[in-house]
């Protein structure tokens, strides 16, 4: 038997916060005045986190297998898109062991709706909720993350393969 074979990957996504859409976030619909601007959801936690999957298993990205120029992807939900990234992980003969993320945002408090993300993708990946990490973090005003015309989140995905990949 040989040895297990480790990849890490690492993921970022930001979006233009605006009124009249919703803020979802970890694939949990959090109240507040503005939301994520984009083709899907805009949800950049579960992006980071789905790019950070694909990166590690060295296949591609999220715009690569879901583009902003096709219009079935117009809307969807976004853990939709991390389940499919997931599936295409499994098939490729990879598993994860672990994700860490972290959103930066200073508006909406995201620290009472965590839980419920970790719930959520723990749920869409098939793994125990204690081998997922969401970190709420503020910029102090700085930015357009803490001046609420943004959000940005970063994410590393950690898969294992027990046959050895080169």
């Amino acid at each position: 038997m040989q040895a297990a074979h480790f990849r890490v990957g690492h993921g970022f996504d930001a979006h233009r916060l605006v009124a009249g859409r919703p803020f979802v976030l970890g694939g949990v619909r959090i109240e507040h005045d503005t939301g994520p601007l984009g083709h899907s959801d805009a949800d950049v936690l579960t992006h980071a986190i789905s790019d950070a999957l694909l990166g590690a298993c060295a296949l591609g990205d999220l715009g690569a297998h879901f583009p902003d120029t096709d219009p079935q992807w117009k809307d969807a939900d976004s853990l939709r898109l991390l389940a499919a990234c997931h599936e295409l992980a499994v098939r490729h003969g990879w598993t994860i062991a672990n994700v860490d993320a972290t959103v930066v945002v200073d508006r909406p408090k995201l620290a009472p709706h965590v839980a419920l993300m970790r719930d959520a993708i723990a749920d869409v990946l098939a793994l125990d909720v204690e081998r997922i990490s969401v970190k709420a973090k503020t910029s102090e005003g700085l930015g357009y993350t803490g001046d609420g015309t943004g959000i940005v989140a970063y994410a590393v995905v950690l898969v294992e393969a027990l046959e050895r990949r080169d």
